[in-house]
């Protein structure tokens, strides 16, 4: 499908006064090949690897936003789950990996690296084991790297021993890195049913399906989708609400093929997919909470949310298909809490509660995200909003995440702030009636019924 002038005038239009942006080009990185029995050996293998696949995505990027004057947020790697490489080493601590990977991301000048990795949906190995073991000193140490472990999918049912040792790995990462608004802890994601070409971070590696070098590209226009409803009369049925929706994600779909497209051919890399997902920033005017509001919602959080999300996810996701035969990653509509200026007052005003985002997280593109929590919230309750969020996303057949943070030394009503695009987090209460029983029972929740698909 070709890209017509007027498409280009046009974006050029959402670009200067409804924040459409290229959220992130991801270059993904097989790492196999690194393997080795010496940590140390493995970590230059890894440095060497990135440094010279990555050497001119950046600049690359810079070209193609001064070309076609679309901004590119964030330029990101994704790597290999670093567990998959690491059977052969005798090394109980992995962090050197993750270092390796943070001084490579910044000799290239990205902004963040994801993949420090696990997959242990259906068991752990003894080096996804050490992989968690070392996610708390990992991201302490590191400024860029992002982590993620999956936990559960749909055809292998809930890792819950994972799902326990992950609550508490959340909370010795929030406490590694308190002086520092526990910034550890936004680095860190888990995961049911994580796909594998997602460019956005902190979930993003790089699959086992997955060439050695793909491009994937996150675009994002949640203030051009809000300029657009805002425009619609107030007694627009939903079904024009719904197209309205739609016809604009199909734009905002076009730019990130443009995009996609000029940069594979550049860099000589195969291309990916194009993730269409509403990603809000903390900017007025770009966020997916004031989308809700405008489609008729009172306030973010109010009775009615989870239905108009629905309609929006659902409308972005059509729209998406039509533009572009590479839509993939995630697609829909994300709620990050500290990343979205609506969600914020929300969370504030008390229209928004955990229990409500949890809600949303049924018909959203992934689940509870950048969610900041009192610093004494128990490690069994950490386990139960992990554990019914997998259950959601397992039960659904879809990716589901949770990315919570435990803000040490924090309670209700005081907040933790990241700064640039992970904005600040209002800690939210949290029902503290979890109990002691059920998150130390152990063992792997069955696959549902639904998993027999052959």
């Amino acid at each position: 499908m070709q890209i017509t002038p007027a498409e280009i005038a046009e974006t050029l239009a959402m670009v200067s006064k409804q924040n459409l942006d290229i959220r992130t080009i991801t270059l993904g990185l097989n790492l196999r090949s690194c393997t080795d029995t010496d940590i140390n050996v493995m970590a230059r293998k890894v440095y060497d690897r990135m440094t010279s696949a990555a050497e001119r995505l950046v600049p690359t990027a810079e070209q193609l936003e001064r070309e076609f004057g679309i901004p590119i947020v964030n330029k990101r790697i994704s790597v290999t789950p670093i567990a998959e490489i690491c059977a052969a080493t005798d090394a109980e601590d992995l962090t050197p990996l993750a270092v390796a990977m943070d001084k490579a991301g910044k000799e290239v000048g990205v902004d963040f690296v994801g993949g420090f990795s696990a997959l242990v949906h259906k068991g752990a190995t003894a080096a996804d084991m050490k992989l968690m073991n070392s996610i708390p000193h990992a991201l302490a140490v590191t400024d860029n790297v992002c982590s993620s472990v999956n936990v559960g999918s749909t055809r292998a049912g809930i890792n819950m021993d994972a799902v326990l040792k992950m609550a508490h790995i959340i909370k010795e990462t929030a406490e590694a890195t308190a002086d520092r608004q526990c910034i550890g802890a936004g680095k860190l994601v888990v995961f049911c049913n994580a796909v594998e070409d997602n460019p956005f971070m902190a979930g993003a590696f790089h699959g086992s399906g997955e060439a050695d070098e793909v491009i994937n590209v996150g675009v994002s226009g949640p203030g051009v989708v809000r300029a657009v409803l805002s425009d619609l009369p107030k007694d627009a049925d939903l079904t024009t609400v719904a197209e309205a929706i739609k016809a604009t994600a199909f734009k905002i779909t076009r730019a990130g093929e443009l995009m996609a497209r000029e940069a594979s051919s550049r860099l000589g890399y195969q291309q990916g997919i194009l993730d269409l997902s509403l990603a809000p920033t903390p900017a007025e005017g770009d966020s997916v909470a004031e989308i809700l509001e405008a489609i008729g919602v009172g306030q973010c959080g109010g009775p009615g949310t989870t239905a108009a999300l629905a309609m929006l996810n659902d409308a972005v996701k059509k729209g998406g298909v039509m533009a572009s035969s590479s839509v993939g990653g995630l697609s829909g509509a994300f709620i990050p809490v500290s990343e979205d200026a609506g969600m914020i007052r929300a969370a504030e005003d008390g229209a928004l509660s955990i229990e409500k985002l949890e809600a949303m997280t049924c018909v959203c593109s992934v689940g509870l995200d950048m969610i900041a929590v009192p610093g004494d919230t128990s490690v069994e309750t950490l386990f139960g909003i992990i554990a019914d969020e997998c259950a959601i996303g397992m039960i659904n057949n879809k990716t589901t995440a949770v990315r919570i943070i435990p803000a040490i030394g924090k309670s209700v009503g005081e907040q933790l702030d990241f700064g640039g695009l992970l904005g600040y987090a209002p800690v939210m209460p949290v029902n503290q009636f979890a109990g002691t029983v059920f998150a130390h029972r152990g063992g792997k929740m069955p696959a549902p019924l639904n998993s027999l698909k052959n």
